[in-house]
């Protein structure tokens, strides 16, 4: 299947093989490990474990580093003794057929997109662990968005950056202080391949600056049915302070940022363009590549002959802009000698003055002091713009109000668009049996329609908690792996490390709290009454014990000190053994935990969460949340389906605010979340508790899953931007 009208496809060329024997098994299990779609089918993810158990796991589940271990006749060899060479077939031709398969989604209700694929910009893709080129949310958010654009047929191409340091990996000294550690990474071992010009040759993005010429080769990635275009300043030509660019993730200063930005946007455009691309949408997620739709005018004027106005119409109107974040520190700003350093020579080809650029990125243009805003640049060349929850939409319209003065807050033009989660790939293989045997025949395709969820009030209370708590020891497994690991790093005794191998019962309501370490996520509101959480976790009768996991940013000292004051606690007798940090988190820390925990907490600062995804991906494995209703809770809440903290109201004053919130939070926890675990009925089932799991999965799963979200960006601003008929976006 050619989606993106390029002539010969590279999936297809990929899986062509060459000879037999044990070329023809290394050349197959090799194609499957270059397209992404491997990491979302447990069943190859297996196949590929199969092959050499401990590696695979010493190799952080990189498929590609472990067949580069093996030569084809010692894999081969492999192959013959573990019975593996019919599952090597199974998975090679299964590939074939997801590639070629003309039925999906997209080709019945977004045929227009065929010719004119969506552009996806994205600062950040979370795909796997083995490709650590994301930080957390954003870029899983961005990960599970190709993917289901993919398992939904959606012609869509993503462009990002390629960080060879990815970003950092954490650790804990002693006294519980996050240090950052870069690690360099491997480009023979990641699934990567350079992009090519029609003539063969590697292609090479060159922009302009005032300050001289910028370099970035460009990576292909294949993630099923999705081209992800990764460019990369790790360039012989480029100057060593620009060769180091794209080297970190979120590093480095202001310069840095837009250095970077300038990248993902204007070289984005003009990999598309070499590559013969001609998108009918652009979707900029989040402000760090809005600097795409002036590169998108540009051109538009010397392809097409257009006047600035015309040409800013044209590229506005084909726009999606994304907004993610309520906080002020997210949206970038940049000073004007920044933006003509690196703009300059754009405008120049704009025809327009420093000033008229100056305005496209403020709200007020009168004022010169104000800096230059990407979110509002984004805003202002976009005709479809959509915070990511209900909530978000009501925040972003307050927020962004000064843009549009003449209008009243409700006709401000941002909608809202709910984020959701890739369902296969946060789905435990042990749910996703249990789902095969009581849900309809070919589910995984209609996972978007709430009539197949409700299957789940047919399937036993017994099997549903047998599963669940399956996979709780599997997660409390994990954990006692880890602690002794970072206790290992961090030469602590044997006597500690043989104690980590005992941490974790399996009787305990198992509270999961796992995300960025911003303060206002207030990941320390649980231990606002030391005392009273004290008493909760150390009661015999009914056990708690609390997981914690997350990294703060490298220049986050606040969030540093949140971690530290949570770390500690191993030394205190009353929390030892029940409040533990995983150190390091990162998709494979994060799997685990949503898959086994019984609660997930969420306590942010309302209304400061966006969306918020990690909650969403509980659901699909039994767990229940316990949250603020801010983000998509606020939308998901109905009373029977998890918890909630408070009634969804925040006091003006943020010290009021935290105050009342605790203690919502300890007396959702007193009354409500720990008796109704510990109610046992004759079977030793508890089940007011399961019913809650079951009413999650059944109202929510379909809700708040990325095929959803995918459908609904498609219908409201893929199709109509590119010129077919569509609903309007909520």
């Amino acid at each position: 299947m050619n989606i993106l009208g390029l002539g010969h496809s590279e999936n297809e060329a990929n899986l062509t093989p060459a000879s037999d024997g044990p070329d023809l098994v290394y050349h197959k299990c090799m194609a499957i490990a270059r397209n992404m779609w491997w990491s979302w089918h447990p069943e190859v993810v297996h196949l590929f474990r199969d092959i050499d158990p401990v590696r695979w796991r010493e190799l952080d589940h990189n498929p590609i580093a472990l067949l580069r271990e093996f030569t084809p006749e010692t894999l081969a060899y492999r192959a013959g003794e573990r019975v593996l060479h019919s599952r090597i077939n199974y998975a090679y031709r299964r590939l074939g057929e997801y590639l070629n398969s003309p039925n999906t989604w997209a080709h019945t209700h977004a045929g227009v997109l065929g010719s004119k694929p969506v552009a996806y910009f994205s600062a950040e893709f979370g795909l796997h662990e083995s490709l650590p080129i994301y930080s957390g949310g954003l870029g899983v958010l961005s990960g599970d968005h190709i993917k289901s654009a993919s398992g939904l047929g959606i012609p869509l191409v993503g462009i990002g950056l390629f960080y060879n340091h990815g970003y950092f990996k954490q650790r804990l000294s002693a006294d519980g202080f996050q240090s950052e550690e870069y690690i360099e990474h491997n480009i023979e071992n990641l699934p990567l391949t350079p992009a090519r010009t029609a003539s063969g040759s590697p292609f090479i993005v060159t922009l302009d600056t005032r300050s001289g010429e910028l370099h970035a080769k460009v990576w292909k990635l294949a993630v099923g049915r999705v081209t992800l275009f990764l460019l990369d300043s790790n360039f012989e030509g480029n100057r060593p302070e620009d060769r180091e660019l794209t080297s970190r993730l979120y590093g480095g200063d202001e310069r840095t940022r837009i250095r970077q930005e300038l990248l993902i946007g204007v070289g984005g455009i003009r990999t598309l363009q070499a590559m013969g691309i001609t998108p009918g949408a652009y979707h900029l997620n989040e402000g760090h590549s809005a600097f795409a739709t002036l590169e998108a005018m540009r051109f538009k004027m010397v392809e097409d002959g257009l006047s600035i106005e015309d040409a800013q119409r044209e590229i506005a109107n084909a726009t999606l802009f994304t907004t993610h974040t309520p906080v002020p520190a997210g949206h970038d700003r940049f000073n004007p000698d920044l933006i003509e350093e690196h703009l300059g020579p754009l405008r120049d080809g704009l025809g327009i003055s420093h000033e008229h650029l100056m305005s496209l990125g403020r709200v007020n243009t009168a004022d010169q002091r104000e800096p230059f805003c990407m979110t509002v640049l984004g805003l202002k060349l976009s005709r479809r713009a959509n915070a990511v929850s209900q909530l978000h939409g009501h925040v972003s319209r307050r927020m962004w109000r000064p843009l549009w003065p003449n209008r009243e807050e409700t006709a401000i033009p941002i909608g809202h668009i709910t984020n959701g989660v890739h369902v296969q790939s946060w789905l435990a293989e042990q749910m996703l049996q249990l789902y095969d045997r009581h849900f309809p025949a070919h589910w995984t395709t209609h996972m978007g329609e709430p009539g197949v969820w409700q299957s789940i009030h047919q399937v036993d209370p017994g099997e549903l908690w047998e599963t669940h708590n399956a996979l709780k020891n599997m997660l409390l497994a994990f954990v006692r792996r880890r602690l002794a690991r970072q206790m290992g790093q961090r030469h602590e005794t044997q006597e500690n490390i043989d104690l980590a191998m005992r941490i974790g019962n399996p009787s305990a309501l198992t509270i999961g709290f796992a995300r960025r370490f911003a303060t206002y996520k207030r990941a320390n509101l649980i231990f606002s009454d030391i005392d009273r959480i004290a008493a909760i976790v150390n009661d015999t009768a009914r056990p708690v014990q609390i997981l914690f996991a997350g990294k703060a940013h490298p220049k986050d000292e606040p969030g540093k000190r949140f971690i530290q004051e949570i770390a500690n606690f191993r030394g205190d007798s009353r929390f030892a053994g029940k409040v533990i940090f995983i150190e390091d988190y990162d998709i494979n820390v994060c799997r685990h935990m949503i898959q086994g925990v019984d609660v997930w907490l969420n306590n942010p600062r309302r209304p400061l969460e966006a969306s918020g995804t990690s909650g969403q991906k509980v659901i699909l494995n039994g767990g229940l949340n316990l949250s603020i209703l801010d983000g998509w809770w606020a939308e998901a809440y109905d009373g029977s389906n998890g918890f909630a903290i408070g009634k969804g109201t925040s006091h003006a004053d943020d010290r009021i605010t935290d105050s009342r919130d605790a203690s919502n939070l300890y007396e959702a926890l007193e009354k409500q979340v720990i008796p109704m675990f510990f109610d046992r009925d004759q079977d030793g089932l508890p089940a007011a508790w399961i019913q809650h799991m079951r009413n999650s999965i059944s109202t929510l799963a379909w809700r708040f899953s990325s095929h959803r979200m995918v459908m609904d960006y498609a219908r409201m601003g893929y199709v109509p931007a590119s010129g077919g008929l569509s609903s309007s976006m909520p």
